[in-house]
């Protein structure tokens, strides 16, 4: 087919602003942050994991702390009893019960201090556990809320790319000849659609044109749609074609 040059070089800014729209559109469905976002979900599903098996192993430290400050506070209520009712005793056999017991009461509770404070400094390094667990969950939630922002705010400048470049595109296409357009668009489907021919090059595909097809295209009318024979795209020649 035949086109005035003039509007075959038209094609260049169709070809360039296609090649806007696939951009725009391949950062609107992949933002740069995505697959950093995928890896801190999957981070946080492991730290959630880790944090909840520490918070378990904290909170039976508690417990069992607990159970043994109530056993203490059994000894401490019956050693009470006991040193009151020694007060009042009169008889030794009986006197002599209420010290044994007071002593073995004494045993048990150097026991339990004991078992105590090893608890106590478990739970303080479980506790410490916890801490460093929920501070490294703290810093990927922080990191992913940053990157999901930064994301949402890609996506909506890629969408305002698109609808820009595709209203520029129709007033493009609009003032060109609809077969050559119809052209470009089946080239496009497999190449860039137009490409200047530049010192003997399709730039589209780089690739430098043979004698017999250079002979061609300077037979070819001025005019004329010609096409490159390895990728099929509309080549623009201009004063730079090297023919």
């Amino acid at each position: 087919m035949n086109a005035q040059p003039a509007a075959q070089r038209r094609l260049l800014d169709l070809a360039e602003l296609d090649l806007r729209i696939r951009q725009a559109e391949h950062a609107r469905t992949n933002p740069t942050q995505a697959e950093r976002v995928r890896e801190l979900i999957a981070q946080r599903q492991e730290l959630t994991r880790e944090l909840t098996a520490r918070q378990g192993a904290r909170d039976d430290l508690r417990t069992e702390l607990g159970r043994i400050e109530a056993d203490v506070a059994v000894v401490d209520a019956r050693r009470q009893r006991d040193e009151q009712r020694l007060t009042t005793v009169t008889n030794p056999k009986d006197a002599q019960g209420l010290e044994s017991e007071l002593a073995s009461l004494a045993r048990r509770k150097s026991d339990l201090e004991d078992a105590e404070l090893e608890v106590m400094e478990k739970l303080e390094t479980a506790e410490a556990a916890v801490a460093e667990a929920e501070g490294r969950l703290a810093e990927v939630n922080d990191e992913g809320a940053r990157l999901s922002a930064e994301a949402k705010t890609a996506v909506a400048d890629a969408t305002t790319q698109v609808e820009q470049a595709t209203r520029d595109r129709a007033a493009v296409a609009s003032d060109l000849p609809a077969e050559l357009v119809e052209l470009y668009e089946r080239a496009a489907q497999r190449s860039a659609g137009a490409a200047l021919l530049r010192r003997q090059t399709c730039e589209g595909c780089r690739m430098v044109l043979s004698g017999t097809d250079l002979a061609a295209v300077r037979t070819a009318a001025e005019d004329a749609v010609v096409t490159c024979p390895e990728c099929g795209c509309i080549l623009v020649r201009t004063e730079e074609s090297g023919l």
